[in-house]
């Protein structure tokens, strides 16, 4: 059993992963009604929380079946906010020496990359490796509120980056986006409810795709055109066309992520191409990236929701599953990297 901690931004999360079986115990606190009121995360706000509320999960932790057989401590490691991740690391060490167990530093952009897997162990652990094989070389695009990337995961489980963003991530477009509007903190799920009942052609925002062939996305001109939109309109008819301008803005960003998807897959050699991160839980996204697999003739796989934003589960699944990550460590070699890529 691997005893897993996640503390990069604005939920503490611990969970227990069992290789045999999958997710058996996770719990999550979420502070996003202790940010709502500041219009985004507030740094020393997280860290008070993550001290405050790491105690009484481990706990719940401890009354689990699970924690009699955990063998091995996973703690995510970066990237995120410092002090955050200082504080689960920190836990993640004095629980390895009070289990007297290895404790492994994770990055967390890798847990989410190995995320849209998780389901496919679930459904039969023991075929797992079997049925990984025959997904690989797999695509995957990472979109949350601070990252936006492509990247490979080879048959040797080897993962590279191909792309990111030059500027803003589309999470973090969505939200600036959603606040221009005067919409509610995080804006991306404001967006997309408000969207349903919009026309995604009612005005024509820029896409930024750059050059051709290039990978790279970008998000930055998208906000400063919604911009320059709303101050030509009046209060009166911003109101009146949110619906609209949410749809128009939401299709925006899906068409950039899954033409560039669409573009990497055309490369060639991919048998599965995988969604993951806070934004995966948009339904148009969805949609959009599993129409770009199946025309690819590539599987489709998405991290169910409750793996999507910042969780244990994925820390520990990716302990397991990324033998190219961190190497085991004896607990006090373990550095925190804020600003860790893939």
């Amino acid at each position: 059993m691997i005893l897993a901690l996640e503390s990069s931004c604005d939920e503490t999360a611990v969970a227990l992963f069992d290789p045999t079986s999958g997710v058996s115990g996770e719990w999550v606190n979420t502070q996003v009604a202790l940010h709502a009121r500041h219009g985004g995360v507030v740094p020393d706000i997280a860290t008070r929380e993550h001290l405050r509320q790491f105690g009484p999960m481990i706990g719940l932790a401890k009354a689990h079946p699970g924690w009699a057989s955990v063998s091995e401590v996973a703690v995510t490691r970066g990237p995120g906010l410092a002090a955050c991740l200082a504080i689960g690391v920190a836990t993640a060490k004095a629980l390895a020496l009070a289990l007297r167990v290895p404790v492994r530093g994770v990055n967390h952009l890798r847990a989410h990359a190995w995320s849209p897997f998780m389901p496919v162990h679930a459904e039969a652990p023991a075929e797992f490796e079997a049925r990984l094989s025959g997904l690989l070389p797999h695509l995957g695009l990472l979109v949350s509120g601070g990252n936006t990337l492509l990247f490979r995961i080879d048959e040797g489980r080897r993962v590279e980056g191909l792309s990111s963003t030059r500027d803003d991530a589309a999470g973090e477009a969505l939200d600036k986006g959603a606040k221009l509007l005067g919409l509610g903190y995080p804006g991306g799920p404001q967006v997309e409810r408000l969207a349903s009942g919009g026309r995604p052609d009612a005005y024509d925002f820029p896409r930024g795709l750059g050059r051709r062939g290039d990978l790279d996305f970008s998000f930055s001109g998208l906000k400063t055109s919604l911009r320059y939109r709303v101050q030509a309109m009046d209060e009166e008819a911003v109101r009146a066309a949110i619906p609209d301008l949410c749809a128009s803005y939401q299709a925006a960003v899906v068409d950039a992520l899954s033409q560039k998807a669409a573009a990497a897959l055309g490369r060639g050699g991919y048998r599965s191409v995988g969604l993951s991160g806070g934004v995966a839980n948009n339904r148009a996204l969805r949609e959009a990236i599993a129409a770009v697999a199946t025309r690819g003739g590539a599987a489709f796989l998405a991290a169910e929701p409750r793996h999507t934003g910042d969780n244990a589960g994925m820390i520990g699944f990716a302990a397991w599953a990324d033998p190219s990550d961190a190497e085991r460590h004896s607990g006090s070699s373990i550095a925190v990297d804020p600003s860790a890529y893939l």
